[in-house]
């Protein structure tokens, strides 16, 4: 019955065609919404790849409205969460004449907390710029109107600002019932909300703080539903190695250092000798940091613990740090009873006492009290010029992961780039998903005709010394050519430098009169914003643009790749995860680093065809994509556009493309 309204809604002259403009039916759209309506009739888990352009959206919010089930969609960033909750879910609501109520949930730090805010208003000495005053003005007159309190709607104040640290609350430093504020507390309403509601909107970072919280004995953050959707599912191993692990640096404890002497001062005067605990503190932290200095001169600045040139000289340092914590602790423990903000900071020194402990012996129990897991960490620090921070991960989330799923509960994964060439097993192997059902739909578009990949016959290898000066040579001769913008992809920071270089030059050579912009020079939402205004710009970036940019039309017709993009090897978690496959007896390269670069690579590709009527470039400068046998893995998995070595064809392709577009 329910396939059949599916059917009915997705018809040429069913509700969505007569509702949102410019639809059309596609095959593989009511195919994905069948496969879900399914796994959620089920009970069962879902791994589905949908080919750009399929309408992977409508195809989860149909089944998901249609079948009555308390649902929660968790995207891939905050905001697609914002574009779900504020634009596509009305449209459907609409459409369907359905009264489906939704709610939108984010991490508490999205929040502007009244009684922290209250603090600031009273601190005259916290305030460090006239612009703080004047935002605080803002967010005063904000916090006083607003509905949700969600700081992406004040637009006066940057998502950035320093101020918002100091005007919003975190898990240590809520009050929680205690609070004075607490029935006007923005939080605690967009959570009665998400209680109330049939469909949650949250994003992964939200959805895995929730299951280190349910970890730890805390169940209150995200409310239970029958059918849990993941868009943009292929970032999750990544959010929930992050989340699943702990860290902790010295600008929190010097943080914590100055909060015993303010607070204790403040609240508990004759106690102890607070500016004392104050000093101790920081004095144990930075002969903390004097310690871990040889990790300076590491060219990456950090180093595993295993490999650290100062092991034994930290361990040291982590246990003298430790005890002083502790014994401040003690004395904080004493007298938390007597306000708020001294249980408040006795919190975060137990908090961060236990993190360093569990840091400095090299083991952590990652179930709960009723089903013990222990999982192998890696830990790792990273230096910067004054502070440190240390880190911990899971060698592997499969375990924990895949085991918050109740059996009552249908998980449904989507992305354009789950699987290898067909194979998913990469994918089910890092969130332990072996016995999920796989289902691939390829793209509507006529990539043939649409695009043309081009892999550069004459190029160096990515490690000669002269590949980047040529890859730029090759590469402004299509940037003239392309009558729309480019996307230059690069795979590390140090190339976004040296190719803006260099095309700086080269405009400057040949009289190219067009925006060339550089990731880092500008917010990554403000050159995203004026790249698509421009139509003809040249946009330099890294990790951060391949993938999440979605420019249709002659906005972009030139997306250039210069090397495949390898995981550097020297990122901890990535070296360890090697090491561990090695020893095993299995293959490191195969395993791990073919698959991350050949889903990056399929997002980087990604960027350039966004709809039926788009036409394009996929430039990648690594010959290795066509000269190494394991390139065919990697090409295979691209959309499959015409193919050529020989940059002519592409001016030809432009040209003859350009001239259609016109006509």
């Amino acid at each position: 019955m329910l396939d059949d309204a599916l059917a009915t809604t997705f018809a040429d002259d069913g509700p969505l065609a007569r509702s949102v403009s410019g639809y059309r039916p596609r095959q593989a759209q009511l195919a994905l919404a069948q496969a879900i309506e399914q796994a959620v009739h089920d009970r069962s888990v879902l791994i589905a790849e949908a080919g750009t352009g399929t309408g992977k959206t409508w195809a989860y919010l149909v089944p998901a409205f249609l079948s009555g089930a308390k649902v929660l969609v968790s995207t891939g960033t905050r905001t697609l969460q914002d574009q779900l909750y504020r634009r596509d879910l009305p449209r459907l609501r609409e459409a369907l004449a359905l009264p489906v109520a939704a709610a939108l949930l984010k991490g508490r730090s999205n929040y502007v907390c009244h009684y922290h805010l209250e603090r600031l208003q009273d601190d005259d000495r916290a305030l460090k710029s006239r612009q703080e005053v004047a935002q605080l003005r803002h967010i005063q007159v904000f916090a006083s109107q607003s509905q949700s309190g969600d700081k992406a709607e004040l637009t006066q104040v940057p998502d950035n600002a320093d101020i918002w640290n100091r005007v919003v609350s975190t898990r240590d430093n809520c009050l929680g019932q205690t609070c004075p504020h607490l029935k006007s507390c923005f939080v605690y309403k967009a959570r009665r909300q998400a209680q109330e509601a049939d469909v949650i909107v949250v994003n992964h970072a939200l959805f895995m703080a929730d299951l280190a919280l349910r970890d730890e004995g805390i169940t209150d953050l995200l409310p239970e539903v029958q059918l849990v959707v993941f868009d943009e599912a292929h970032q999750l191993p990544d959010i929930a190695t992050r989340f699943l692990g702990s860290s902790v640096s010295s600008n929190q404890l010097l943080e914590l250092a100055r909060q015993v002497e303010a607070v204790g001062l403040a609240q508990a005067r004759e106690a102890t000798d607070w500016p004392q605990w104050h000093v101790k503190i920081q004095q144990a932290t930075r002969e903390l940091r004097l310690r871990v200095d040889p990790v300076d001169r590491l060219p990456a600045k950090r180093a595993t613990y295993e490999s650290m040139p100062s092991a034994e000289s930290v361990h040291e340092g982590l246990t003298q740090l430790h005890e002083v914590l502790a014994a401040c602790n003690e004395r904080l423990a004493v007298v938390a009873e007597k306000h708020p903000d001294l249980q408040t900071v006795h919190r975060i020194c137990t908090d961060l006492a236990a993190r360093l402990f569990q840091w400095a012996r090299a083991a952590a129990n990652a179930g709960s009290a009723q089903e013990p897991i222990t999982t192998p960490l890696v830990r790792w620090v990273e230096t910067s010029p004054q502070h440190f921070r240390l880190h911990s991960a899971p060698l592997s989330v499969a375990q924990l992961f895949s085991r918050f799923r109740r059996p009552d509960q249908s998980w449904v994964f989507t992305s354009a780039t789950l699987s290898v060439n067909g194979d998913f097993s990469y994918f089910q192997r890092q969130l332990g998903l072996y016995d999920a059902a796989t289902e691939r739909w390829e793209s509507p578009f006529d990539y043939a005709t649409q695009g043309m990949l081009l892999v550069p016959s004459s190029l160096p290898l990515p490690n000669s010394p002269a590949f980047t000066e040529q890859f730029v040579q090759q590469l402004v001769p299509l940037i003239e050519a392309s009558p729309g913008g480019v996307l230059v992809l690069c795979t590390t920071l140090r190339a976004v430098d040296r190719i803006t270089e260099l095309l700086k030059e080269a405009f400057d050579e040949r009289g190219i009169d067009r925006l060339l912009m550089q990731q880092g020079v500008g917010s990554r939402r403000g050159l995203l914003e004026r790249f698509q205004a421009s139509k003809n710009a040249v946009l330099v970036g890294s990790a951060s643009f391949w993938e999440g940019i979605d420019v249709p039309g002659e906005a972009l017709t030139l997306v250039a790749i210069d090397k495949l993009p390898f995981a550097p090897p020297d990122d901890p978690v990535l070296e360890a995860r090697l090491n561990a496959c090695r020893e095993e007896g299995g293959n490191p390269f195969m395993e791990y680093q073919l698959p991350e670069a050949a889903v990056a690579l399929k997002q980087g590709a990604g960027r350039l065809i966004r709809s039926e009527s788009d036409w394009g470039v996929l430039m990648v400068a690594d010959r290795r994509l066509v000269d190494k046998p394991y390139g065919k893995l990697l090409w295979r998995g691209l959309p499959p556009f015409a193919r050529t070595r020989d940059p002519e064809q592409v001016l030809v392709f432009m040209a003859k493309q350009h001239c259609a577009e016109i006509n």
